[in-house]
Parts: C-alpha cells; sequence; structure tokens
C-alpha cells in the first residue's frame, strides 16, 4: 500500500520537473530496507533521519492549539500535548475532511513531520517551485507555482486519515496562506490475488525479479543466465513494476497476480515488452550504423536532404499523428494538477505516460513486423529507407523521453 504512492509521487515529480516546476519530495526515509526497494526501482526520493529537530513551529505554538483544561486526564508519557481537529474543521468551515477525526494526540514524531512539512514548503516558496509532500508512510509533495506552494499528498486510501490529522495540525500550528493550499490525491488499495501470507513491497519486487529472470532464461536461453545480463534483468523487473502500479487510474484498485504465468517479456500490457520494442530500435540502428562503417549503406543524411512523401505506409502516418505529434500534449496533461471543484481532493492522468507507451509499443510493433526498413543495398531504394530510419529515430527519442519520466533507462538489447 505504500510502494504504489511512493512510484506514483515520484512519477509525478518527474512530470512536473519537465515542465519547468521545481518539487520538493517530503518526508526523508531513514529506514534502510525501504530505501533499498526504491533504489532497486531507480526511484530518487531523499534520505535521511526520521525528521528535522523541532522547530519554533513544532513547540512554542503548540499551547495555542493543544491544550489540558483543567481536571483533564494525565496524558500518556509520549505525548505532548491533544488537539481538537473537529471543532477546528467546523470553525474554519472546511469540506472534504473525514467526518471521524476528533482529537488528535499529538506526539514528537507528528511534529517532526509537521516540521518537515513546513521546512520544504519554505524552501519552496523561496524559489518559487513546486513541492510533493509524502507523509511518513503515504506519499506527497509540495508544489510551488508563481509565488506561493501547492502541497499534494499522494496517499494510499488506507493512510488518508492519517495524513488529513498531520494536515490539520500543521494549520493549527501555522495559519499561513501555504497550509491552506493542501490538496490529496487519493490511491486505490492494492490487493493480492490469493495470497498465501501478507507479502511487503521487497518480497513482491523479489518475487517479480526471480519472475522476469526465469522468463528472459526460457526466452533468450543461457545468455540470460550470464553476468552481464543482471542490470537488464534489473531494469525489466523495474520496467514490471512501475508498468504494474502506474498504468492504472490512482483512483482505482490494482489486483496482483503473483504466479509465474502473470509475467514474461512479450505480454503486450507490461513494462518488459515497452522495454523490448526499445530495444528492437536500438539494435535497428546500430545494425544500420555497422552498415554504414561496412560500407553497404551510406551515411543517413540530414532531415532536409530526405524526401519523406515516399513515407506511405498506414502504419507510418499513424506513428506520426497518433504518438509523435501529439506527445508533448501528453506530457503536459499528465503533469496538470487541476483543483478539485469541491472538499480535497483532487485527480490526475497518472496512468497517461504508461498506457501512451504500452499502445505506442503495440503500433510500432506491428509496423516493424510488416515492414522491412533494412532493404538491399540498392540506390534507388535508399529514399524510402532514409524516410523510414528518420521517422523511427524520432519515435526512439520519443520511446527515451516517455521512459525518462518513469526513470527507467532505454535498454540497447534483451
Amino acid at each position: 500500500r505504500l510502494l504504489r504512492p511512493l512510484l506514483l509521487a515520484d512519477h509525478l515529480a518527474q512530470l512536473l520537473r519537465a515542465q519547468g516546476v521545481l518539487v520538493h519530495l517530503v518526508p526523508a526515509l531513514a529506514e534502510e530496507g525501504r530505501r533499498d526497494v526504491l533504489r532497486q526501482l531507480r526511484v530518487d526520493w531523499p534520505a535521511g533521519p526520521a525528521g528535522p529537530a523541532l522547530s519554533a513551529l513544532a513547540r512554542a505554538p503548540c499551547a495555542a492549539g493543544c491544550g489540558q483544561g483543567p481536571g483533564a486526564a494525565a496524558l500518556p508519557v509520549d505525548v505532548i500535548c491533544k488537539v481538537q481537529l473537529k471543532g477546528f474543521v467546523e470553525q474554519q468551515g472546511l469540506v472534504g475532511y473525514d467526518p471521524n477525526l476528533d482529537v488528535l494526540l499529538v506526539t514528537e514524531e507528528k511534529l517532526r513531520s509537521v516540521a518537515e512539512l513546513q521546512q520544504a514548503a519554505l524552501q519552496c516558496t523561496v524559489s518559487t517551485p513546486a513541492a510533493l509532500q509524502a507523509p511518513a508512510c503515504p506519499t506527497s509533495f509540495p508544489s510551488c507555482q508563481g509565488s506561493c506552494c501547492s502541497i499534494v499528498h499522494v496517499v494510499s486510501c488506507e493512510e488518508e486519515f492519517q495524513q488529513q490529522q498531520l494536515d490539520l495540525l500543521w494549520r493549527i500550528l501555522d495559519p499561513g496562506p501555504h497550509t491552506a493550499l493542501q490538496k490529496y490525491l487519493v490511491c486505490g488499495p492494492v490487493k493480492v490475488t490469493n495470497p498465501s501470507s501478507p507479502i511487503g513491497a521487497d518480497q513482491y519486487l523479489q518475487l517479480r525479479r526471480h519472475q522476469m529472470y526465469k522468463a528472459s532464461v526460457m526466452k533468450y536461453g543461457e545468455l540470460a543466465q550470464d553476468e552481464a545480463w543482471t542490470e537488464v534483468i534489473d531494469t525489466l523487473t523495474a520496467a514490471a513494476v512501475r508498468f504494474e502500479m502506474l498504468s492504472t487510474a490512482h483512483r482505482s484498485q490494482i489486483t496482483l497476480d503473483l504466479q509465474d504465468s502473470s509475467i514474461s517479456t512479450k505480454g503486450t500490457k507490461s513494462g518488459a515488452f515497452v522495454m523490448y520494442n526499445c530495444a528492437r530500435l536500438a539494435t535497428l540502428f546500430h545494425t544500420f550504423q555497422q552498415a554504414v562503417e561496412q560500407g553497404t549503406y551510406p551515411p543517413l543524411p540530414p532531415p532536409s536532404e530526405l524526401n519523406f512523401s515516399c513515407l506511405r505506409e498506414e502504419g507510418e502516418w499513424l506513428l506520426l499523428f497518433n504518438y509523435l505529434l501529439p506527445f508533448p500534449e501528453v506530457l503536459q496533461q499528465a503533469a496538470q494538477l487541476p483543483a478539485p471543484t469541491k472538499g480535497i481532493r483532487i485527480t490526475a492522468n497518472t496512468e497517461a505516460v504508461c498506457k501512451f507507451l504500452i499502445q505506442l509499443s503495440m503500433d510500432f510493433s506491428s509496423y516493424y513486423n510488416r515492414v522491412h526498413i533494412l532493404g538491399e543495398p540498392f540506390p534507388h531504394l535508399f529514399e524510402q529507407m532514409f524516410a523510414r530510419l528518420r521517422l523511427l529515430a524520432a519515435v526512439r527519442d520519443m520511446f527515451h523521453s516517455a521512459l525518462d519520466m518513469l526513470h527507467l533507462p532505454p535498454l540497447s538489447q534483451i
């Protein structure tokens, strides 16, 4: 339940940065096991201690919002004070918060989480960027647009209640304008088909890696067991997990099938299929370059010297009009976080890039299987071959740009 919002926040941060927005991710992760899982998935998440030292925000204002009335029962040792969240929500006329929010027992850990949020928001405001905040277990980010910072809590539906508690505590302790700009992007649950026991993110990742390894051995033989393939298997695993978690609308439930038959290197809906087609393009251009060096073909001319009117295949125009031309808009729309019409929840097209890559891979694969790109080395055939190569070079670059939004490196071979 924590892996999905973390991957989603990482993807959104990359999309926002590509649009020129400065993003801060919080909280810093202190647990080595969790950081190791994210490193394997190529998530560049900030690491550090549990939180910044308590500041004036965390201590001094507490008495204003937290208090024990005369005759109140003694608080537990680890509780600093308590706040009435329900009364605050009603007093401020806040809409969209859980009606079950009532009394919050404020601990040092909660104050550290609020202080870390505050620190990120202040950094965001100073540099006029955007930031993403993620709770200690869920995921969030502050983002600045114009001169003010927007805070988006990217959180699982199971953790939304706890994050709303921190949200309101922060509002009570700091009534500044940035605390009023908190919104929630909520992820649906992640379920496992017929689980024999609860499974953690590290177990899930290792299981997918083992399955990808076995599928690669079955498809490519002993080569897949060579030490040089370790990086390829790691990348395929990261792609498989990211596409499983991100190709479904964030509001919807994800159901994971952990059986061996559920993952392969060629299923058209998988991240491995996308990586496979990216590698096919790399192989194509490597083969062409080798032929140029051997004198079989002349070097590829610049686009200005080519005749693109010789591209008459329907698949060629489909790649142009359905993918190359709308691609910038796909990235722009995927990075949009429209304000909610009511309440605190927002929606985003977080699945757009994965779906785009899957559909692109299917249409490119169909075209590539049907059309022979590198033909016989006859001069009268070069015009069409060069035009096709230029088209596919643009498709290759688009693959790379889209995969970069997922922190996935393109593969040169599979």
